[in-house]
């Protein structure tokens, strides 16, 4: 049975933004929002399914690359100046089809998971993590396990986080002093902008501290 993964994003707030600007700016909003993801769905292998209100539905082929369109949407989508903030949950297994709509308990699961995102936050169940065939590429960090409404065992979430930008072998690189380092031998890691970033040191982790917007946009600027 073909395994897929059902992603659910939308915008968080939404209901204050509606009562501060409008009903009429918040559906300019939503319309930006699906006409923004839109065109990034092909390329990660995924479909839209259907939108929900201010949120979308999307159906991806490939765990990883359902992560990574997860954090496109939430940090250059939703980082958009005078754009809400985005959360976005999944959840991978079988499910149904039946006229252009999927169903079953991979896809509830899927939208409790989003439920319980944070804005900003990419966050996953274990079976996405799972069917992964590069974990590698991704940070997470644990939220513990979740009693999710109308099912019987709690599930184990996380979020998803960038793991800085890639040496060549796929190593991520210290943004400080620009080597590729081990993750499992780093001296440590700290978050920025929904990125984990691994150090070499400990100076070059307190320095990077010191000023991590400075490091992150030197570091993404030599390898965009």
């Amino acid at each position: 049975m073909s395994v897929h993964t059902f992603i659910f994003a939308d915008m968080s707030g939404f209901t204050a933004l509606t009562e501060a600007h409008g009903d009429d700016a918040a559906a300019d909003l939503v319309a930006d929002f699906s006409a923004a993801v839109r065109p990034r769905l092909e390329r990660r292998g995924a479909e839209e399914v259907k939108s929900i209100g201010d949120a979308l539905m999307i159906r991806g082929e490939d765990a990883g690359e359902s992560i990574g369109l997860g954090l496109e949407i939430v940090h250059e989508v939703g980082g958009q100046h005078r754009f809400p903030t985005i959360r976005v949950g999944m959840h991978s297994g079988p499910a149904t089809e039946r006229d252009g709509d999927w169903f079953g308990s991979t896809v509830n699961l899927a939208a409790r998971v989003a439920g319980e995102a944070a804005g900003g936050e990419v966050l996953v169940s274990e079976a996405t993590r799972s069917a992964l065939v590069r974990p590698e590429r991704f940070n997470f960090r644990e939220r513990g396990r979740v009693q999710l409404r109308n099912f019987s065992e709690p599930a184990l979430l996380l979020s998803a986080l960038r793991r800085g930008l890639l040496a060549t072998g796929d190593l991520p690189v210290d943004p400080v002093c620009r080597m590729a380092v081990d993750p499992d031998s780093a001296a440590g890691s700290l978050e920025h902008g929904g990125t984990a970033y691994v150090f070499c040191s400990l100076p070059c982790a307190q320095r990077f501290a010191a000023d991590p917007d400075q490091y992150a946009s030197e570091l993404g600027a030599e390898q965009g």
